[in-house]
């Protein structure tokens, strides 16, 4: 028995709120993975807050097709299509996703979304690879830190540096008397 219109629509509008959630989406054809296998694949994913659902192509294009960020999916809808929805850990999902890839031989990578441009699997990599949001505050806070070290360190010296200047003044002072009267004793003596 085929879903009904409610059901279709109801699907439609839970892919619409999850596109709504996500940052990028990852098309892949599953088709050859049991039902233990796509199990796997899901519990990989969802330690990194991702989504996989599967879904017609059909009920896909109703969802994105009044959303210019997610109309470049598309062209990746054909075969058998399962849909990778990644929130916030970027790096983390795709990383999930080649593990399994490589374990399992059986998917294809289609094409990936994100900001309403279609990307192939080296631009996904590429994503993936950059640091997390938290390396990155890491990173910049650690930047900040050492600002304010080295201002810190240069306002010290100021006073230090003015302190060994008059700790100097006398013993330049001697030794100027010292000069004098040496020249002194010199020329006149």
């Amino acid at each position: 028995m085929g879903r009904t219109r409610a059901n279709k629509e109801a699907v439609v509008a839970d892919l619409k709120q999850i596109l709504n959630e996500s940052q990028l989406a990852v098309i892949i054809d599953y088709q050859g993975l049991s039902v233990k296998e796509i199990t796997d694949l899901r519990n990989r994913l969802r330690e990194s807050g991702t989504i996989c659902k599967v879904t017609k192509n059909t009920l896909m294009e109703q969802a994105v097709k009044e959303n210019a960020d997610w109309q470049p999916m598309t062209k990746f809808l054909s075969g058998s299509s399962a849909f990778i929805f990644v929130k916030d850990d970027i790096g983390s999902a795709i990383r999930a996703y080649q593990a399994f890839q490589k374990d399992t031989k059986k998917t294809e990578f289609r094409g990936g979304v994100m900001q309403g441009m279609a990307l192939n699997q080296d631009q996904v990599k590429a994503i993936a690879d950059l640091p997390s949001k938290e390396q990155l505050i890491a990173q910049v806070a650690g930047a900040i830190n050492a600002i304010a070290t080295k201002l810190a360190v240069g306002l010290k010296e100021v006073p230090a540096s003015l302190g060994r200047s008059i700790n100097e003044v006398p013993a330049s002072l001697g030794r100027c008397v010292q000069g004098i009267a040496t020249k002194e004793e010199g020329s006149g003596g």
